[in-house]
């Protein structure tokens, strides 16, 4: 993202957060800031957090991207790996180790299944409109 950033002469600021309240003081520095959008990397802390985000978003009327779950539960954006998929995958591979497999001669796997999920509600509080060949694209829009 970072490189991304400096080529269209965008300027990231990474914040990190491991605790309930350091995601509410990452918020409010942000939007302090007047931070134009925010993306959430996966992480346990935040997927454990869905609500909160979801209220913090609101609360500061900051435009975010993070996962699937995070859109459904009111979000803007959900953008990334199908997390089913992810754990179909963990599945299959549990099953190989159980039936005698070693797990150090199995190949590495990860869900290739991206999805883009967009909540026209959200956008509608941001006081965003997405061009029509965004949402054609989506796999889904929650209206």
């Amino acid at each position: 993202m970072q490189v991304a950033a400096r080529t269209l002469g965008v300027e990231i600021e990474v914040l990190r957060a491991s605790t309930e309240r350091d995601v509410d003081e990452a918020f409010a520095r942000l939007a302090q800031k007047r931070v134009g959008a925010l993306v959430i990397n996966p992480d346990s802390l935040f997927t454990g957090r869905i609500e909160q985000l979801v209220a913090l978003t609101v609360r500061y009327a900051m435009s975010t991207i993070y996962n699937r779950e995070f859109a459904v539960a009111g979000g803007l954006i959900g953008y990334g790996v199908n997390l089913a998929d992810a754990y179909r995958l963990a599945g299959v591979y549990a099953g190989r180790v159980l039936a005698g497999a070693k797990p150090a001669e199995l190949p590495v796997q990860q869900s290739t299944r991206v999805e883009l999920v967009i909540n026209l509600k959200m956008a509608k509080t941001l006081g965003i409109t997405f061009p029509t060949s965004l949402l054609v694209r989506a796999d889904e829009v929650i209206e």
